[in-house]
């Protein structure tokens, strides 16, 4: 009899001779004489996990970072990683945009700009995602490569010990045919279907097995390939092209040299001396409008824009082009875009002394109304006793009223000059770059008449205007320029390539089925265990969504059937669809 301070357990050891175990051990092992399979080893709290050790870490990341799944997040990453570049603007596209977003917005804009948002596509972290996705695409292509290489070697499987388990499973027996014949129409029907297909010999039959659409699994690879291809085309674009825009007004030129450019943006890789060395004229700028008479909200719409250009390449005859919009010039591997346009009036400024301090056609910037109303600043810093500024509007079809200075029509119908002259040290000693088309008239002294009042200047074209201290404008005439964007990227056609293949192998891997066809004969009059009826047996197997692959299995048995000079008697009633158990080694 056992007490529960375990008395009878002490007795015992005294006995053999051995310790005896606590109480607690005592209750808990006197439920059952089984080993607990729970209790730990070697007397430990519970089972430890073996190290994986650096080498095995390494794997593990390793095998994680290559996983499909991975390389899908990090493209989804990539695209909203890219969604800044589309919200805010980019310094490298418009710097002056830039600023003025960062002066509107104070310190958030700070905070932005030290996050990269105002240059996504070189910053660290959108360059990281790109890298890292980079290389989960090729860890994840080489070994899928290699694993099909070996596919397309080999031969199909073999065929299945029961067929009855596949998709559109049909026996029919064919009393009088010839076993041998049967096996031959099919795998010379399946040969001219495209199947790759073994004929093997069995135990007790002859089978055909047959495999289509690796192709499938081809469409898949290229398309990760051109993927890649992309990525990598994309990106020594960015290191190695250039972009750069130029304003060039009628009559005059350009020579392709870095001092010529208004602006210009290159990779890191690009070198100066690769510009390419041609040179052109604007002969002739043309502009068409929707004239009035038609629909009021249509009047001043623009129909086309058309510079005639003579571009001079060293080497060859000079040649005349045309350029539209979307229309571009191709010179030397350099893409030249009809960017923007505008009007360029001639201006004459004197000084009291009579000195010409400015003179010839100057680029007015349009404010963006239909009309072409254009801002107008010349900057006369030689003037003397005082440096001057001319600021005001350039109108192509002018009109002063109570909203003031604006153009009402596109055209060169009324072209006016609308001006104010201002005097004083307009800044350009202090060595700070300063924009061309603009000009701070807050430090200025506005030009007054005797009574006190700003003095507003309206010239037409020939008109001359002279103000009280002897400094003149006069209105020459008009003419228009054009602005041009040219850039060159020596891997944008490889990343049309690689954008066309990637779309050709996806087309391919999702409307190209991978399938398997199974014919069995069996009996004959050759085999002594029949009674001269072949049996035949067709199945197919389909690795994706493949709804036409039981019909086609039936009509290949059909078709089978009816070759034969014998009359073919349906057998069993037919088992479509494959099951759970499916034979080891059948899968696709």
């Amino acid at each position: 009899m056992s007490t529960s301070d375990g008395t009878d357990e002490t007795l015992n050891s005294a006995r053999t001779g051995r310790p005896a175990a606590a109480p607690s051990e005592t209750a808990a092992n006197s439920w059952s004489s089984k080993k607990d399979k729970d209790a730990p080893r070697g007397g430990g709290s519970g089972p430890s996990m073996p190290s994986l050790g650096l080498r095995g870490t390494l794997l593990f990341l390793w095998r994680q970072l290559t996983s499909m799944q991975t390389a899908l997040i990090l493209l989804m990453l990539l695209a909203i990683a890219a969604v800044p570049g589309s919200l805010y603007p980019q310094r490298s596209v418009n710097p002056a945009l830039t600023q003025q977003f960062l002066d509107e917005n104070g310190r958030w804009g700070e905070i932005l700009d030290k996050l990269g948002f105002f240059g996504v596509f070189s910053s660290p972290w959108f360059s990281a995602i790109y890298l890292l996705l980079f290389i989960s695409l090729i860890g994840c292509i080489i070994p899928r490569v290699g694993v099909h290489l070996r596919q397309l070697r080999a031969k199909p499987p073999r065929t299945p010990s029961r067929l009855t388990r596949f998709t559109g499973y049909t026996r029919i027996e064919l009393p009088g045919a010839e076993a041998d014949a049967v096996l031959e129409t099919a795998h010379r029907s399946l040969r001219r279907s495209r199947y790759r297909t073994v004929v093997r010999e069995e135990q007790r039959s002859r089978s055909v097995s047959a495999e289509r659409g690796l192709l499938r699994e081809s469409g898949n690879l290229v398309f990760h390939i051109a993927l890649v291809g992309v990525l990598i085309c994309v990106a020594g674009g960015q290191l190695t092209s250039y972009r750069g825009q130029i304003t060039v007004v009628e009559g005059q030129g350009f020579s392709n040299s870095l001092t010529q450019y208004d602006s210009f943006d290159s990779g890191a890789w690009f070198d100066p001396t690769s510009l390419p060395p041609f040179r052109f004229t604007l002969d002739d700028f043309r502009a068409e409008y929707v004239l009035e008479g038609a629909d009021e909200s249509r009047v001043g719409q623009p129909l086309s824009f058309e510079a005639d250009v003579d571009v001079t390449t060293p080497g060859e005859k000079n040649e005349k082009r045309t350029l539209q919009v979307n229309k571009p010039l191709h010179v030397d591997g350099t893409s030249m875009y009809l960017l923007g346009n505008g009007y360029a009036p001639e201006v004459t400024v004197t000084d009291p002394e009579g000195t010409v301090v400015a003179e010839g056609p100057v680029v007015t910037v349009p404010s963006g109304d239909t009309g072409y109303t254009s801002q107008l600043v010349i900057k006369a810093p030689d003037a003397r006793p005082e440096q001057t500024a001319v600021v005001g509007f350039f109108l192509p079809t002018g009109v002063i009223d109570e909203q003031g200075p604006h153009s009402i029509y596109p055209d060169l119908a009324d072209p006016q000059l609308a001006m104010s002259v201002f005097h004083g040290d307009l800044g350009l000693d202090s060595g700070i770059p300063q924009n061309a088309y603009e000009v701070d008239v807050s430090s200025l002294d506005p030009v007054t008449n005797s009574d006190g009042e700003q003095v507003l200047i309206r010239l037409a074209p020939g008109e001359v205007y002279e103000l009280e201290d002897g400094t003149t404008i006069s209105f020459d005439g008009v003419l228009r320029y054009a602005a041009f964007d040219l850039a060159h990227d020596p891997f944008e056609r490889w990343v049309l390539v690689s954008a066309l293949a990637a779309a050709t192998g996806l087309i391919v891997s999702l409307f190209v089925p991978r399938r398997r066809l199974w014919v069995r004969v069996s009996g004959g009059s050759a085999d002594d265990r029949t009674d001269g009826t072949v049996v035949l047996e067709v199945a197919g197997l389909a690795r994706s969504d493949d709804p036409a692959l039981e019909e086609d299995v039936k009509t290949l048995a059909k078709k089978l059937s009816t070759a034969q000079d014998g009359t073919g008697r349906p057998g069993p009633a037919p088992t479509t669809g494959p099951t759970d158990d499916t034979p080891e080694g059948s899968a696709l």
